[in-house]
């Protein structure tokens, strides 16, 4: 769904006015006085606080990531498959909560549903928290914890369709990009700071993964409340989504999106159970390195995009991405931990390309061939199909994991995993090509 502001009686005021509770009802990003006379302020003091609030909720979608590779050793009798169960299944609920969490900010205001999307972090915190503190634990009640970390994956929707409306056009891209990647940054985050608090003292303290995060929660909640505003234009928009969802577009950027952001979701996840159960004489805490290149190079991603065109990013990241997925064949075949992990490094590298490439194709593909007259609605489909892409690529989270589980219990290895990713990236990139970037296409010549 997309959202927008609707015109206020308070049309042509040159500085913000704020009213109690936080709100504002005159919001005009676009007006040069507006915005110089408090408006970039007042942005970019709700940009900083969004971006600690979704660090968090991505912290804690990945929080199953660090804490199950550990259960063994603490005493819990646990299958890989249902290990990969448990780090899948938080990036299935994630992604299906996305578009009720983008539905909440026109309803709620941003910053309270910024305040109460980050207390129900405190739900799958506690939960891990107690549930791993019992080895005999069955697994259903692990799984139903596990669900529970899905929250964090909503507070991206939520937190990209809030910031979208404080910015004006000309900006709203840096913004945007910057509160996804530093969402993105705490699956690394998380990664490199729990192992370590975790085995803080004499002992593993599995507990501790989620005890941390209480009083982080409750500060950003706190900061939120403090520091962020509420935009009382702002409404929801069912025809932009409902226009998106017919647009073929639409499902072939979300194809994509799955390639992209779901292998970053989906390899963060998994990586660090990779290498415990493949090379357990390895460094299992050099896994956050993967999140952390995946996160630092989506703005790297958008930015080339900008010079060379999204669609030829995209293919040049599915490249990347096939290429690490070959090299990890490679390194399982050769039981070599360098080229293993050198390999997925690369998976991460393309992976977090993609995904600052693949969102950049989307505005440029809503405005193609549109007259001055339909720009403004050709913007409110392409931000509906921003809502649907950022829901569907999650899946990708959910794929990935299940899909080395299945590979490891009927063939007995990983590799068929990885050659069907391979497949699914060649797929990808040959799709891309097609449809955006081949010379004679409707779209080739608009630089996509």
């Amino acid at each position: 769904m997309t959202t927008e502001l609707t015109p206020t009686e308070a049309v042509g005021l040159s500085h913000p006015v704020r009213r109690s509770g936080r709100w504002f009802d005159h919001w005009d990003p676009e007006d040069p006085t507006f915005w110089r006379g408090g408006g970039r302020t007042i942005a970019r003091r709700n940009l900083a606080v969004s971006i600690s609030a979704e660090l968090l909720g991505f912290c804690v979608w990945a929080l199953w990531s660090v804490v199950v590779p550990l259960l063994p050793a603490a005493g819990f009798d646990l299958t890989l498959d249902q290990q990969f169960w448990l780090i899948a299944l938080p990036s299935l609920v994630g992604a299906t909560v996305r578009i009720p969490y983008t539905f909440a900010v026109p309803l709620f205001g941003g910053r309270n549903w910024t305040v109460v999307s980050a207390l129900l972090l405190l739900v799958p915190a506690t939960a891990l928290a107690w549930v791993v503190s019992e080895p005999s634990s069955p697994f259903g009640l692990l799984l139903a914890c596990a669900a529970l970390a899905g929250f964090g994956g909503g507070n991206f929707a939520s937190s990209m369709t809030n910031i979208s409306f404080f910015f004006p056009e000309a900006e709203k891209g840096k913004a945007l990009g910057l509160n996804a990647a530093g969402g993105n940054l705490g699956t690394g985050v998380v990664q490199l700071v729990v192992p370590a608090v975790i085995t803080l003292g004499a002992g593993t303290h599995l507990e501790r993964a989620g005890l941390m995060f209480i009083p982080l929660v409750l500060l950003a909640a706190v900061a939120a409340w403090r520091g962020m505003d509420n935009l009382s234009g702002v409404r929801s928009d069912y025809g932009s989504f409902a226009r998106a969802a017919r647009n073929r577009h639409t499902w072939v950027i979300s194809f994509l999106y799955i390639g992209t952001f779901g292998s970053f979701i989906g390899y963060s996840g998994a990586f660090p159970t990779l290498l415990k159960t493949q090379f357990p004489q390895a460094p299992s805490t050099v896994a956050f390195l993967g999140a952390l290149i995946g996160a630092l190079c989506r703005p790297l991603g958008g930015m080339v995009a900008d010079r060379l065109g999204g669609a030829r990013v995209t293919i040049g990241a599915f490249a990347l991405l096939a290429a690490g997925a070959v090299g990890a064949v490679a390194g399982l075949a050769s039981h070599g931990f360098p080229l293993f992990f050198g390999s997925f490094l690369v998976l991460f590298l393309g992976a977090g390309i993609g995904n600052g490439a693949t969102y950049r194709m989307i505005p440029a593909v809503f405005r193609a061939g549109v007259s001055a007259e339909r720009l403004p609605t050709a913007r409110k489909t392409a931000a509906g199909c921003i809502g649907i892409a950022g829901a569907v690529g999650a899946y990708g989270g959910f794929l990935i994991p299940r899909g080395f589980a299945m590979a490891k219990a009927t063939y007995g290895s990983l590799v068929p995993a990885l050659w069907v990713f391979v497949a699914a990236y060649v797929v990808m990139a040959a799709t891309t090509y097609v449809v955006y970037a081949r010379g004679g296409s409707a779209l080739s010549a608009e630089k996509i």
